[in-house]
């Protein structure tokens, strides 16, 4: 395969995991998630990638986002159940805005890739927005961008790669966790053909962050971060023109 076609399914990929672990109502959102798994469930990475995507298209209602909203809730915001959560800072030091967040700022600051504040407040470095990233650098690598492949490198090896293997472990193992057993299967398989195309060797497993997350005190940066996620959440659906979670250009020097 060229260059050019890995990069763009590179980018489907992390599409693909961006917008699970992205929230949002967004039904045409949803939609598009549901035509791309339809596109690569039957050119899966290995088989068990292969797997994981059918079984998602057989789980996905078609008509409705309500069940995997409710799943995300359940596992990611939901107060009677453990919550997961999906900051690098927090797998690497155990708070939410830590090194991994100036680590990715640094990286962004390479881009014109930034978060908007006023439409997405989780950190730059929550495992979905790195997902929403790594997706644009890839779709510009494919463009012909290729300055963006020693920043997309770094993200990878240096952000993603450092507690994406804790996170997934903990979601799959999380007591609502159904779909997303599923997502993570198929998550696990493309995180192998990455570090394999990057160069990149599996960083060492972290469980001393999620054995203590049910029991740890919440500071009250965190209490403020969730409860903006709980008022965004409760004002519903965003106009189409607002419901962009990342805003980027592309510098001509970098």
């Amino acid at each position: 395969m060229k260059e050019t076609e890995i990069n763009k399914a590179r980018a489907i990929y992390y599409k693909i995991f961006s917008s699970f672990f992205v929230y949002s109502k967004d039904i045409n959102k949803y939609e598009n998630l549901l035509e791309l798994i339809e596109v690569v469930k039957n050119n899966g990475l290995d088989s068990s990638s292969g797997e994981a995507f059918l079984n998602l298209s057989q789980k996905l209602p078609k008509d409705s986002n309500e069940l995997l909203l409710q799943e995300f809730d359940n596992i990611f915001y939901n107060p009677q159940t453990t919550q997961i959560r999906t900051t690098a800072s927090y797998y690497d030091e155990g708070v939410e805005s830590g090194r991994k967040r100036v680590q990715m700022l640094d990286f962004l600051a390479k881009t014109k890739i930034r978060r908007d504040e006023k439409k997405f407040s989780e950190y730059e470095d929550s495992i979905g927005f790195i997902f929403t990233v790594l997706c644009e650098l890839a779709n510009l690598v494919s463009e012909g961008q290729e300055q963006y492949k020693t920043v997309q490198h770094c993200i990878f090896k240096d952000i993603l790669n450092e507690f994406v293997e804790d996170f997934s472990k903990i979601v799959y193992e999380h007591e609502k966790s159904d779909i997303y057993k599923d997502v993570i299967a198929a998550l696990v398989s493309f995180m192998e053909f990455e570090r394999l195309y990057l160069e990149v060797s599996k960083a060492k497993a972290k469980t001393t962050i999620t054995q203590v997350e049910q029991k740890e005190e919440i500071s009250e940066e965190e209490k403020e971060r969730r409860a903006r996620n709980k008022a965004a959440k409760a004002a519903g659906p965003k106009k189409q023109q607002d419901d962009v979670f990342v805003t980027y250009d592309v510098e001509k020097d970098i």
